[in-house]
């Protein structure tokens, strides 16, 4: 497409609603949802996807993904997205969950979905705290990360250590596809998009469960600038919460 002579070359993704965002600033949900909507566009299953989310910040999926949408209780994504792949396999069916949604009241949905080989892609945003009921403590807090039930820092004695989620499926036999993510440069955000193209290829070829693990920036609950909280994942997140791929069934079977 060109105007006045000029060629476009980036634009919104179709299934993008012409919406601003509202989340906090520095927060990787925005940036998430243009890597979701143009995974959608470029394998062309817009008319066939559902997406599906829960409460807390990842539920405001729906006012931006311009495809089916369905809201759930807490924690029960893939509970419900097996039941509508189940009822309806010519659809596309992921979940879009945050760490408090996912690695606290929803632990055995993800852990059960996953150990069945469920043929659905979930989408795990770890920020590393609850974001949208005021920063408390997650599963996924990192040891002596103050939050607002932890503001002397998390206690791994009284509280328990972080839940590496990624690292836990990667053992069960039913997964096809893990891998952790971030998107705190755009080197990252490209190789985000090259997980969760592939988490949504895997579904529509029929390989089973896939998970892609995001690190993502919470500015506001962590109490930081955004340029502070990149910095923060960086050098506190990443290295409790190493990227890379922890399961890749499809890779071993051609290798």
């Amino acid at each position: 497409m060109t105007t006045n002579g000029m060629q476009k070359t980036f634009g919104r993704p179709s299934c993008l609603k012409d919406t601003p965002f509202r989340y906090c600033p520095g927060c990787s949900h925005g940036v998430l949802h243009r890597i979701v909507a143009e995974c959608i566009d470029a394998l062309e299953i817009r008319e066939r996807t559902i997406g599906i989310a829960p409460v807390g910040c990842a539920v405001f999926a729906y006012d931006y993904l311009d495809i089916d949408m369905v809201e759930v209780p807490h924690g029960r994504p893939p509970a419900i997205a097996t039941g509508m792949k189940r009822s309806r396999p010519d659809a596309v069916v992921f979940s879009y969950q945050g760490d408090g949604d996912l690695a606290a009241i929803g632990t055995a949905e993800i852990v059960h979905a996953a150990s069945r080989g469920e043929n659905i892609t979930v989408i795990f945003v770890n920020n590393g705290n609850y974001g949208m009921t005021g920063g408390q403590m997650a599963p996924t807090t990192l040891p002596g990360q103050k939050t607002t039930t932890t503001p002397a820092g998390r206690n791994a004695r009284e509280a328990g250590n972080p839940l590496r989620v990624s690292e836990m499926l990667a053992t069960l036999d039913g997964p096809v596809y893990i891998e952790r993510v971030a998107v705190d440069s755009p080197k990252n955000v490209l190789a985000a998009k090259r997980a969760i193209l592939k988490a949504f290829r895997n579904q529509v070829e029929g390989r089973g469960f896939s998970l892609v693990e995001v690190l993502s920036l919470c500015p506001t609950d962590w109490g930081m600038t955004p340029q502070q909280a990149v910095e923060w994942a960086r050098n506190h997140m990443m290295k409790h919460y190493p990227l890379g791929v922890y399961k890749d069934a499809g890779a071993a079977m051609q290798g």
